[in-house]
């Protein structure tokens, strides 16, 4: 069985004991099951069972330092049109990318790259992530039907781990700030001539300064490019603690993309998601009605790293010359893609709203 981990779009083949053909994952089941012969096998030949996944040391990362057990390298083609970095089986010359159905042919690219620690497994399988989708496109209600029905009778979804990044780190921040308390004084105004008294609230400020100490915990960042990052962000959250360690079993029949942001890049918007919370940690620790934040100076110790795989089932329909893609949530089922518009439903409906407009009008002008 190959053992090679992804960094880039691949497949991974497992060979059936009993006849050959490749082996899948089968969610349902949580096993490998051929759908030539039916024969099944249980997961095995990885670290099954394991509850332990290893942290990487995020300096040494940084500094190119990390075991050379860690990393891998891959041949690999970038889509003209998504630049999704797609892996193709030797006997494969070309093919769509299944990002954004473009057409793809082989080059020679070779990328390095850190190699995934942890797996979600899939826990819903393609026909239930399909029901999903179009369950989603019927509550739709401008989409054009050609593209309902198309999507209904179109291919297969494809089911791809998208790949992340989690971080870990310890943290403590000292500030400077303000504190609020609102107060309120009476004063006298005129209103219709006449002399009324108002509260007005004012705020009385007080200096601030303390500390705040937190450990973050799986800080997760999209290490893609490939899908818009606001439908990735709509499908959590994610069962992070079902992770399991990473094995290419849970591959096999699907397919796993290579992280195209890299390491520092990833720890730049998990630091602004830190400070985030930092910032909502110092506010409370603040109190009083109201907070100033002045300065912030964090130190962070002990930052740790993970590259994972998550579970994401893919569709992507070409329909009058435009790209449409949905993405479902492989393990809760929640659906995000592209909204398109029937000009003719809208058209439609604008109509009908003007006439129901016109009809109202009509009846209060005879009832008057």
């Amino acid at each position: 069985m190959s053992q090679t981990a992804p960094s880039s779009t691949v497949e991974h083949h497992f060979p059936c004991d009993a006849c050959g053909a490749d082996l899948r994952f089968d969610p349902s089941q949580r096993q490998l099951v051929c759908d030539h012969c039916g024969n099944s096998q249980t997961l095995g030949g990885g670290p099954w069972g394991t509850p332990q996944i290893k942290e990487l040391d995020f300096q040494a990362a940084i500094n190119a330092a990390l075991p050379a057990m860690e990393m891998e390298e891959t041949r690999v083609s970038k889509c003209p049109n998504c630049a999704a970095e797609v892996e193709f089986d030797p006997d494969i010359h070309a093919t769509e990318c299944p990002f954004c159905a473009t057409p793809v042919v082989t080059d020679t690219g070779h990328h390095r790259h850190i190699k995934p620690r942890a797996v979600l497994p899939f826990a819903l399988d393609e026909a239930v992530a399909r029901a999903a989708m179009t369950d989603w496109l019927g509550r739709l209600w401008f989409a054009p039907n050609g593209l309902q029905e198309y999507a209904r009778k179109g291919r297969k979804m494809q089911g791809i781990y998208v790949p992340y990044w989690t971080f870990d780190a310890d943290t403590k921040s000292s500030y400077t700030g303000e504190r609020g308390t609102v107060y309120y004084v009476t004063q006298t105004v005129m209103r219709d001539g006449k002399r009324q008294q108002i509260r007005v609230p004012k705020i009385r400020w007080r200096a601030a300064r303390g500390r705040v100490t937190r450990f973050f915990d799986d800080v997760l960042v999209l290490a893609s490019r490939s899908l818009p990052k606001k439908f990735t962000d709509a499908l959590e959250p994610w069962d992070l603690a079902n992770l399991e360690p990473y094995a290419p079993e849970y591959l096999a029949g699907l397919r796993a993309e290579g992280y195209a942001v890299e390491i520092r890049e990833g720890f730049t918007e998990a630091r602004q998601k830190m400070d985030h919370i930092i910032a909502r940690d110092i506010r409370f620790d603040i109190g009083g009605d109201r907070q100033r934040i002045h300065n912030v100076d964090t130190q962070l110790r002990d930052v740790t790293f993970k590259h994972i795989l998550l579970p994401v089932w893919l569709a992507a329909y070409r329909y009058r010359g435009q790209t449409y893609r949905f993405v479902v949530n492989g393990s809760t089922g929640k659906v995000q893609g592209e909204r398109p518009y029937s000009v003719m439903k809208i058209g439609f409906a604008v109509l009908i709203g003007g006439l129901m407009a016109a009809a109202i009008g009509y009846g209060m002008a005879v009832s008057q």
